[in-house]
Parts: structure tokens; C-alpha cells; sequence
């Protein structure tokens, strides 16, 4: 694991952006597609914002989502929304894009064809992480109801209920997580640093991001 530690957060963004984009750029050197796997929630969105100029071939990049809220597009709440205003617009707007949600009740509904549509994809060339002050990463959470088969199970794809998450997720599993090439954890301010030092010395039932801990760069940044 290696850790970089930054002057401010808006810096943080800008240089890490540049650090995805070479890594996508150098996997397309020696593959055809790039495969690209970025989290959802407020914290990304300024690295989406440079990202979607750079001019990468991006017709060759499959992006997807670390992990999605059942809900449609139209909810403030979908993950996907956020990637359609802010990273698959302007030059990445060429991207294809590798759905986590399908029009069910459920995602049990969906999830064997979500997952067989999502194997064509994998192994992820560039994996962008974040994490939560409670230490899941994904929507792999301390205490939901899948938590063993996400960090231990053998499927690509997991549908999680979790307490305090107001609707069923579905999310990447720990396998997934672990096998990108690249892989990039983003933290900003003083309580997920505390987590994420605690994570180092906790098992990943208890703070699922130590799962992801070795073989990855954080990025972190007080405010």
C-alpha cells in the first residue's frame, strides 16, 4: 500500500485525475479497451469534472460504477446520475457505459444478468475507491446481510442491505475490488483519516477497506 498525502483537496483532485487518466492512456497502449470503475457520492465528483476533457480515446474505455443505490436514473439518490452529468459528458461522453442497475423491484431480479453482462469486463484495468467514516468502501458495509459473501464469495456482484442505507445497493464484491491492475483509494478530512488508520489493523468484517488496503494508492487530503 502507498500512501500520498496532499496540501489541500482541490490539488488532490487535480493530480489525481492526471494519475487516472496516464493509467488509462498506458492501458490502452497494450489492450484494446480499458475497463474503468469509479465510486458514486459527492466525493469524486471534481475528479469526473477533469476527467471527462482529457483527451483519452475514450470509445475504448468501459466505465462503471464501484457500486449503485436500486434506484432509477431519475432519483437525486442514483449513483448513475451523477456519472451522466459529470464524467460521461464533453470528450468521455464516447465512453461506453457498463450498467449496475436494471428496471426491478429488486436487485435480486437482475442480478444474474447485470453480472454476466459485467464478466466481459473484468478484470478492471483502473479502479477509483472511496470510503466511508464507518470504513466500508464500495457498498460493502460493516454489519449488512451479505457482508461474508461480498468479502469472501466467489460472484462478481453482490446485492447488499445494510443498516442505515435507505434502499438495497448492489456492489462489486471484495474479489472484483482486489483484482483490478490499478487500484486508487480517495479520503479528504480528519475522521475517514482516523478510519482509515484504524482500518489497517482491523480485520474486513469490521472495516471491509482493509480487504482493499494491499496493492493500493490513498490519496488523502485534510479539507
Amino acid at each position: 500500500m502507498k500512501f500520498i498525502e496532499y496540501a489541500d483537496a482541490e490539488l488532490m483532485m487535480m493530480d489525481l485525475a492526471n494519475v487516472l487518466a496516464g493509467e488509462l492512456e498506458n492501458s490502452l497502449l497494450t489492450h484494446d479497451r480499458a475497463s474503468f470503475a469509479v465510486p458514486g457520492g459527492t466525493t469524486p465528483g471534481p475528479i469526473f469534472d477533469q476527467l471527462c476533457a482529457v483527451g483519452l480515446d475514450w470509445s475504448r474505455v468501459d466505465i462503471m460504477l464501484t457500486d449503485e443505490r436500486w434506484v432509477p436514473e431519475t432519483s437525486e439518490r442514483s449513483n448513475t446520475r451523477l456519472l451522466r452529468e459529470r464524467l460521461l459528458v464533453e470528450k468521455a461522453a464516447a465512453a461506453n457505459y457498463v450498467p449496475l442497475y436494471a428496471d426491478a423491484p429488486t436487485p435480486e431480479e437482475k442480478l444474474p444478468e447485470l453480472s454476466a453482462n459485467l464478466d466481459r469486463f473484468l478484470p478492471v484495468s483502473v479502479m477509483l475507491l472511496g470510503m466511508g467514516a464507518d470504513m466500508h468502501t464500495a457498498s460493502i458495509f460493516p454489519g449488512a446481510d451479505q457482508l461474508d459473501r461480498a468479502l469472501r464469495g466467489d460472484d462478481n456482484l453482490v446485492a447488499m442491505r445494510a443498516p442505515g442505507a435507505p434502499e438495497p445497493r448492489i456492489t462489486l464484491s471484495a474479489k472484483v475490488l482486489q483484482q483490478a491492475m490499478r487500484r486508487h483509494i480517495v479520503i479528504i478530512g480528519d475522521e475517514k483519516r482516523a478510519a482509515f488508520e484504524a482500518a489497517r489493523s482491523l480485520p474486513p468484517a469490521q472495516a471491509p477497506v482493509a480487504a482493499v488496503l494491499p496493492g493500493s494508492t490513498v490519496h488523502w487530503a485534510r479539507s
